[in-house]
């Protein structure tokens, strides 16, 4: 699987690139997957990487087992973009619409085995019928609410359940139970973390069960956050774990104490293009349409503001953060209670900051500059995609 859009620049270096622009540490990005593959290993499951955080097929070639898969994806772009480069295996981890339904079908047809989720007799129906008139099963999970945190079936609701798979069967095909622990986000400490990660697994358990005794088969239960996966501690009954953002971590991942600053590999690079001596601020040319206006951080211990501010090496200076965002300007500034002085930075000079939430700073961008950790040398420019 490979992609003819990647580009391998020769000599450029990070001083070279126009500003803002995304930058990806690779060995970090490397040593993050392999951690949580490890990890899922010892556990006994599998890893169904999501690839919406990365959006990109060089970075999906490193976080699947095979080049075929398995994936799980958020949008049908990313679905169809991934099964041109030659992903088989894809879960499209979104309620699905009737209206969908075509491409999905067409997918399939071209030897894609995509499958969807639904948590209503309304779905379940809408898929068993374009299933019978296109004479092709079409799988379906049904999705579990397992903490409150969006959508699905509670776990104990055994009669609206075999209601669902009773309504798919008459076309479709039952494939499993998939959960997202959503809430886990806002769990803080390694015994929060734990006790998110056993109800996810109790929530499919149960769900899968319940089916089960009503005759259905369910296959496939698939669990996945990255904070759960990575504080799991018993997986029994689960077969797939699914997580994202993993793959590059964020200030929002290192604030829920799931990794380390060291560990972030996506940071915007930035210019330093003025200063506000009396304000304590200094001047970027990267804004919200270079970082994005997530302000996931800001319910955390440690307020991050628009991103932590680091050395062209990806370095943190300490406490300067982005405090401001404005469209195309950030404002630097050291946070507040903070007895550190400003780092001399003059106009001109570049900087990288680590964003709140990989997947929303991501999205702002269309390639990566990708680098080797304490290497200033761009190795490889990886094109991105956005859109549904």
């Amino acid at each position: 699987m490979t992609n003819p859009q990647a580009l391998r620049p020769q000599a450029l270096h990070l001083a070279d690139l126009s500003t803002p622009c995304l930058i990806l540490d690779a060995d970090r990005m490397d040593r993050n997957i392999a951690r949580l593959r490890d990890r899922l290993t010892d556990l006994g499951v599998t890893l169904r990487p999501h690839l919406k955080t990365g959006k990109s097929v060089e970075v999906a070639q490193r976080m699947m087992p095979t080049p075929q898969g398995p994936a799980t994806v958020s949008t049908l772009q990313e679905a169809r973009r991934f099964a041109d480069a030659g992903v088989r295996d894809i879960i499209y981890a979104v309620g699905v619409s009737p209206a969908k339904l075509p491409e999905i079908l067409t997918m399939r047809r071209e030897g894609v085995d995509l499958a969807i989720l639904l948590d209503s007799v309304e779905q379940a129906a809408a898929v068993a019928q374009a299933s019978r008139e296109a004479g092709h099963a079409i799988p379906a999970f049904i999705e579990i609410d397992c903490d409150g945190h969006r959508a699905g079936v509670l776990p104990q609701d055994g009669d609206r359940l075999r209601a669902i798979a009773a309504a798919l069967s008459q076309g479709g095909e039952l494939r499993g139970v998939l959960t997202h622990a959503g809430g886990s986000y806002d769990a803080r400490g390694d015994d929060a973390l734990r006790a998110c990660a056993e109800a996810e697994r109790l929530a499919v358990v149960t769900a899968a069960q319940h089916l089960r005794d009503g005759g259905f088969a369910c296959p496939v239960v698939s669990v996945g956050s990255t904070p759960t996966a990575h504080r799991a501690q018993d997986l029994t009954g689960v077969t797939e774990v699914r997580a994202g953002v993993f793959v590059f971590f964020d200030l929002v991942m290192a604030g829920i104490g799931i990794c380390r600053h060291e560990d972030i590999a996506l940071s915007v690079l930035a210019t330093v293009i003025g200063h506000q001596q009396d304000k304590g601020w200094i001047l970027v040319d990267a804004g919200w349409m270079a970082l994005s206006r997530d302000r996931g951080t800001a319910g955390q211990a440690v307020d991050q503001g628009y991103g932590l501010v680091c050395d062209v090496e990806g370095r943190p200076f300490g406490d300067l953060i982005v405090v401001q965002a404005n469209q195309e300007h950030g404002v630097l500034a050291l946070r507040p209670g903070s007895e550190a002085d400003l780092p001399p930075l003059a106009i001109g000079d570049r900087v990288r900051i680590f964003p709140n939430h990989a997947c929303a700073t991501a999205a702002q961008h269309d390639r990566y500059h990708v680098v080797d950790q304490g290497s200033d040398i761009v190795t490889a420019i990886w094109p991105r995609f956005g859109g549904w």
